[in-house]
């Protein structure tokens, strides 16, 4: 959890400092709250966590600046599992 936390808070600040604005900030925002909240509340539901990632990916995935600090949270993710492969 606390790998989670600390990534989590790691991308919610270098995308605060971002300047530039881009059409699905708000969505990254949002799901970067809601996976601050799982973290802090306890162990999460796996299938929200993965969904809150790909939200966030697709929402700020061309933004360069951020690419860091979202595969840090995408290593965090991971920690709780990779997801079922094909077949």
């Amino acid at each position: 959890m606390a790998e989670l936390r600390i990534a989590v808070s790691r991308l919610r600040r270098e995308l605060a400092a971002l300047p530039a604005d881009f059409p699905d900030r708000a969505i990254a925002e949002d799901e970067l709250a809601a996976l601050a909240a799982m973290a802090a509340g306890g162990l999460p539901e796996i299938p929200r966590l993965r969904s809150s990632l790909l939200l966030i990916a697709g929402a700020i995935g061309s933004v360069s600046a951020l690419a860091r600090g979202l595969g840090g949270v995408r290593e965090a993710v991971e920690l709780f599992g990779r997801p079922p492969g094909p077949g």
